[in-house]
């Protein structure tokens, strides 16, 4: 089953579902995130709870989408207790890219292990565990909080400040954390972690600054296990016409660690288990447009596609004005 939230023509948010059929109003459900926390705090399980709500009037979706009335697939009520994270390092092409970015030379010319070529080794040694063991951390980065969140069909905005703005497509965990702290996911969905690449190559350090950028995610959440070999793609439009396209793969068939491992090292921390709030966690990608030499540039659009997922996920993207920030004391 897959889910959205669209704005009808009253400007009322309506959660919508499709399982093979037509796309129809889910009856009762005021958004995503209410429905997840009914089903959390009931112990029922979110198709069983969708199915007993019954479905309404059937709506265009694709329709809904060009006329720009497609929101995220969950938003939270106060957009600071929405967690936008992410992992990188996690699939079995993912190495090569990052470590032409991070490549170092010994004084003798030779080249050493590059850090992200460590962290790479050490997901595939033991990134997999064995059920009820502990496997290897990942890589872990934050994006921001819900402010961050750009609809599908909105532009990312990249900042004036920027060296880059670069797509990456993703396959992003959806999440809510019940009443009693215990996180629930909701389902699985495609994500654009959009990156700064060229600040981050100045230096692995600077990965924190090259995250903290916008992240677009959905339109369609996918309820139920992630399927072990996702094949989709990801594509650049310029002016209409196609500029760079390539495949991506995701799905712990072309993964180096398990969703489950990557899931225990991101809501291990008690800060990512306080009641009521919603998590997007991105688990990585192995596709760069950058790393293919390709200069995004403000206009551009990015769409990323898998079938399992739906319809695909299109941003624009926009620079945005400078901003001169000054810090006044009280």
């Amino acid at each position: 089953m897959l889910i959205s939230q669209i704005l009808d023509e009253a400007e009322t948010i309506r959660v919508v579902a499709r399982n093979g059929g037509k796309t129809r109003i889910i009856n009762g459900a005021r958004s995503v995130y209410s429905l997840a926390m009914e089903a959390a705090r009931t112990g029922t399980g979110l198709v069983a709870l969708i199915e007993r709500k019954g479905f309404g009037e059937a709506v265009d979706l694709d329709a809904a989408y060009k006329k720009g009335r497609l929101l995220s697939p969950i938003n939270h009520p106060d957009p600071a207790h929405l967690h936008l994270t992410g992992t990188g390092l996690t699939h079995l092409g993912s190495a090569a890219t990052r470590d032409s970015m991070h490549k170092k030379l010994s004084s003798d010319g030779e080249e050493q292990l590059t850090d992200s070529m460590k962290m790479f080794r050490m997901g595939l040694e033991g990134g997999k565990p064995a059920k009820g063991q502990t496997g290897v951390q990942p890589e872990w980065f934050y994006k921001g909080n819900g402010t961050m969140a750009v609809a599908p069909g909105a532009a990312l905005l990249s900042p004036a400040f920027a060296q880059d703005a670069g797509e990456e497509p993703e396959v992003a965990g959806i999440y809510v954390i019940g009443d009693d702290g215990v996180p629930f996911r909701v389902g699985f969905t495609l994500s654009n972690e959009f990156s700064d690449h060229v600040t981050e190559r100045v230096n692995y350090l600077f990965l924190a600054h090259s995250k903290l950028r916008n992240a677009s995610f959905g339109p369609e959440i996918l309820i139920g296990d992630l399927p072990s070999d996702v094949r989709g793609s990801s594509r650049i439009l310029r002016d209409g016409q196609l500029l760079w396209e390539k495949p991506f793969l995701s799905g712990e068939a072309n993964m180096s660690h398990t969703i489950a491992n990557l899931e225990h090292h991101h809501f291990k921390y008690s800060a990512f288990r306080q009641p009521g709030d919603v998590h997007v966690h991105m688990f990585g990608t192995a596709t760069l447009s950058f790393a293919d030499g390709v200069r995004t540039e403000a206009g551009d659009v990015f769409e990323i596609e898998a079938r399992d997922f739906g319809l695909p996920l299109r941003n624009p993207l926009e620079i945005e004005q400078p901003v001169k920030v000054a810090v006044k004391a009280l």
